[in-house]
């Protein structure tokens, strides 16, 4: 049974036993993470949220970190991993197509604070969460992701591991709590007609779900223990093909697939980010201005057409799964981060202009090299007539383009000074660094 490996391997990681490029790796998630937290905390949706769980009370066993109020271990699942994915600044897994950070880490956090955790125990849940959700994430992709977001679906799985992984679960009471975590699984892509707030619910959910699934079988609730490969389980039900070998596949073995992590320095989706990447380089290169711009053709895959192809977003959140969009504000801002995307750059005449000479193109040849990488090709052609060509499978972020630790550093202070002060951001990333060494993560929060 798929479930009962997963389970023994949760069981058996320990961190003296993990290369150090996996510890390493997974310090470096958690504390980007946290910037994403940082910003997301001030958002709209997590004040909502926020004001919904004040509400709802509950014992101060963990930390929401936008307000350092303590409530619920449940409670503060919700609240961080909505929190976390707002911005659109978290990590990605290309295989697998999940923000693995955005369920795993609130789960595993809140765990942590709840039981008085220290930070080698949170590396162990880490790589755990993030095997397991990754792995299974990859099983389902691509047919799982046309109606399902596998950062909700898939990070269920994920957050249950590494909160069973903290709370010392037994090898069947991890089994239960898969079962019981693929059964909450959800997190559904209409949300993109309208550009509404659903999707930051997909991490928090999953978060909050999976640290349930462990906590109830931690009391003995059982889960099926076929939840993943079953005749009416969670593989045949949200996918047309997949493949379970993906799964097992050297289980256990380096390089662990948090080592595969992807980071993001644009604030919009990643399918974005290679014709960003590729515009922005352009314009570099040959001074290419807005103004001089006749047309920009984007060639990429298809599930990025899929989830962008909106020439015409009507909010600030839709702008961010607009590929027209990014690639226009890429051109007139000479940048994609979250100071670009405002109510006035989504008004923008010169933006708007720019958008209607972008033409998509779902190329066939880029397709087949998806979901493994993400790749584009975009031509700016000037009004002079000269023709300007770039192409992409690798965009900054990803391991084979990589952010130095020294960057994601930088990024994690970028976000988290305005919202925490420069002071708690100083103490906390330098403390995520040395994370192994910090004995008590609620005393951290």
């Amino acid at each position: 049974m798929i479930s009962s490996q997963l389970a023994g391997f949760i069981e058996n990681i320990f961190i003296n036993r993990l290369p150090p490029a996996a510890v390493q790796a997974a310090k470096l998630a958690f504390l980007d993470w946290l910037g994403s937290v940082a910003a997301g905390g001030l958002q709209g949706p997590s004040q909502k949220l926020l004001a919904v769980l004040r509400n709802q009370g509950g014992n101060p066993q963990a930390t929401l970190l936008a307000t350092g109020e303590k409530t619920s271990c449940l409670n503060a699942a919700l609240g961080n991993g909505l929190a976390s994915h707002i911005v659109e600044l978290d990590d990605v897994h290309r295989a697998a197509i999940i923000h693995a950070g955005a369920a795993v880490m609130p789960a595993a956090l809140a765990v942590a604070e709840m039981t008085g955790a220290g930070g080698r125990q949170l590396i162990e849940a880490i790589v755990a969460g993030y095997e397991v959700a990754i792995r299974i994430g990859e099983a389902v992709t691509p047919a799982h992701y046309y109606f399902w977001h596998t950062t909700g679906t898939c990070g269920t799985f994920g957050a249950a591991a590494a909160a069973g992984k903290l709370l010392g679960l037994s090898r069947e009471q991890l089994i239960w709590a898969l079962g019981n975590a693929g059964t909450q699984a959800a997190g559904l892509w209409e949300f993109l007609a309208d550009g509404s707030m659903s999707k930051h619910l997909h991490p928090g959910k999953a978060a909050q779900n999976g640290v349930l699934a462990a906590l109830l079988a931690r009391e003995g609730f059982t889960g099926a223990a076929t939840i993943i490969e079953g005749e009416r389980g969670f593989c045949r039900a949200t996918a047309s093909t997949y493949e379970l070998d993906k799964i097992i596949k050297s289980l256990g073995s380096s390089p662990y697939k948090v080592e595969e992590n992807c980071y993001k320095i644009h604030a919009s989706c990643r399918h974005t980010h290679p014709a960003v990447d590729l515009v922005l380089e352009l314009a570099a290169k040959h001074s290419i201005r807005a103004s001089d711009v006749a047309g920009l053709t984007v060639r990429t895959y298809s599930t990025a057409l899929n989830i962008t192809a909106n020439h015409q977003p009507d909010t600030v959140y839709a702008a961010k799964f607009s590929l027209p969009f990014c690639v226009a504000l890429a051109l007139v801002k000479g940048s994609c981060g979250l100071k670009d995307f405002t109510p006035e750059t989504l008004a923008d005449p010169e933006i708007r202009h720019l958008m209607s000479v972008v033409s998509l193109v779902q190329d066939p040849g880029l397709d087949a090299l998806h979901p493994a990488r993400w790749p584009a090709e975009v031509e700016i052609i000037t009004k002079s007539g000269l023709s300007y060509c770039g192409r992409t499978d690798f965009p900054r972020g990803d391991p084979e383009n990589p952010l130095t630790a020294g960057d994601l550093l930088q990024k994690f202070y970028d976000l988290a000074t305005g919202p925490w002060g420069e002071h708690r951001a100083g103490v906390l990333g330098e403390a995520v660094l040395g994370l192994e060494h910090v004995e008590n993560l609620a005393a951290l929060f």
